[in-house]
């Protein structure tokens, strides 16, 4: 089916990078968990901050609710490529800044891939 999605004729991006970071809050004890009770609140300021300090432009790092992931960690979603990470450290942030957003490569194992249903023993730790 075609769709309408790519157009020759669409504006450029406003952002370089635009990424969302699940900052979805659910009860202590639920069974799916939740990205906040993981410290993605902090992993996303930390982003946002580090971003900042290194002055990449056109950048833009924000807070999302929920990406329905929260099984697989923190997870993210960075377009206009749409690749989708999880994160557990500022470490996991750090490598995704110098890979994806600074030079345009992937982070291979932290990549949640669609069929994706838990984490694999490199993105745990």
């Amino acid at each position: 089916m075609a769709t309408d999605r790519a157009r020759p004729d669409d504006p450029a991006p406003y952002y370089q990078a635009h990424v969302f970071c699940c900052t979805n809050a659910r009860p202590s004890g639920h069974p799916r968990g939740s990205c906040a009770r993981k410290n993605s609140v902090q992993l996303r300021d930390y982003m946002k901050s580090k971003v900042k300090e290194l002055g990449l432009p056109d950048i833009r790092v924000n807070a999302s609710g929920c990406l329905d992931r929260c099984e697989l960690g923190c997870a993210m979603v960075i377009y206009p490529e749409g690749v989708w990470y999880t994160y557990a450290s500022e470490t996991d942030i750090d490598e995704i800044i110098e890979a994806h957003l600074k030079h345009g490569r992937r982070v291979e194992r932290l990549i949640l891939r669609v069929e994706q249903k838990e984490l694999s023993a490199d993105q745990t730790q």
